[in-house]
């Protein structure tokens, strides 16, 4: 005899466009993809050495209603199939957010479907749950991406308690500032990584930071600047420095913190589950200091593939998933808040 308690597939159309990738997607009940269209600036910024606010805007106009028609053609579905539409209201860039949250209301108005606005980072730490269908709250998670570097309580569905946050520069904006530096150039995240694995970690030592009163919180402007005195000091001496060595002892320097901190969390809390979410999440010496650390202490380690790391759409609707079957709904005066505060409505 039929389950007549089983319910109906939900599936969201999400829209991601808080920095510089055009995203679109449509997940299936909160954990299968059915298309994860991103388009990419990175080549564009490049030429700046960052994000141009202005031109990321103009460039998620252009580019919008072409990876949304994507993601549904992709996905096989239509538009009338679609149970609801989220999309990232913030944090992020704000002329970014609203060209995502104007299509959004637009779409939603339009084809008569609830709206959902979704917090950047509870996307990214939604992103653990397209491939690791076994992993539920509670569990904690490290938030390390170009703008956050957060430590997260995940107590339930879309229901968190952040325990540290960053003071000052962001784990990734740290990552991209010494890249510049050096001469390696943007992005920073990947080019550090793989510039370290020619270095010695150990050839320089650069700080840990450590905030008083605050054993989670975290603070990466220090070993910037460290990193960028080292420089200013080899060349006004005429010495010569390495790029590799420079890159792996920074690496190195911001890894352990990272590390030790979420470890700290971990038994502190008494966790058995961790995730790592965000750019610099797919950042190889961050992953293989973390699985062994969470190893060493019989914690299940959970990261997401590197696609689902950076910025997509797919975890946008996952997230959203979650949120609709809590009973969130947004009116039609959603709007961009560039520095919503995860756990805010």
């Amino acid at each position: 005899m039929m389950n007549e308690n089983v319910e109906k597939d939900i599936l969201i159309l999400a829209i991601e466009s808080s920095c510089d990738e055009t995203a679109a997607a449509v997940v299936k009940n909160g954990r299968t993809v059915l298309s994860n269209i991103i388009s990419s600036q990175i080549a564009l910024h490049t030429l700046y050495g960052g994000v141009v606010p202005e031109i990321a805007s103009r460039k998620h106009i252009e580019k919008i209603n072409q990876v949304i028609e994507a993601a549904l053609s992709e996905a096989g579905v239509t538009l009338e199939e679609i149970d609801a539409i989220g999309v990232t209201y913030g944090p992020g860039l704000v002329g970014a957010l609203l060209v995502g949250v104007a299509e959004a209301k637009a779409i939603a108005y339009a084809a008569k479907k609830p709206l959902i606005g979704v917090h950047h980072i509870e996307g990214h730490i939604a992103a653990n749950f397209i491939e690791n269908q076994d992993l539920e709250p509670p569990f904690f998670a490290l938030v390390v991406s170009g703008g956050h570097t957060h430590l997260v309580r995940v107590k339930d569905y879309g229901q968190f308690d952040v325990i540290g946050r960053t003071r000052d520069d962001a784990a990734g904006e740290a990552f991209d500032k010494v890249a510049r530096a050096v001469g390696l150039g943007y992005p920073g995240g990947p080019k550090i990584d793989k510039a370290a694995r020619e270095g010695n970690p150990d050839a320089i030592i650069f700080p840990r930071a450590h905030v008083e009163e605050a054993p989670y919180d975290f603070s990466f402007s220090g070993v910037k600047s460290s990193v960028l005195n080292y420089i200013n000091g080899c060349q006004m001496k005429g010495e010569e420095y390495s790029q590799a060595d420079i890159a792996a002892s920074f690496q190195k320097a911001v890894t352990d913190v990272l590390v030790e901190k979420a470890m700290h969390a971990a038994e502190e809390y008494h966790v058995d589950k961790f995730a790592i979410a965000g750019g610099v999440a797919s950042n190889s010496a961050l992953r293989a200091a973390m699985k062994e650390a969470c190893e060493r202490r019989g914690i299940r380690f959970y990261y997401p593939s590197l696609v689902y790391c950076t910025d997509n759409a797919a975890m946008i609707g996952s997230a959203a998933y979650y949120e609709y079957i809590n009973g969130t709904r947004h009116g039609w005066d959603l709007n961009a808040v560039p520095n919503l505060k995860l756990g805010e409505r």
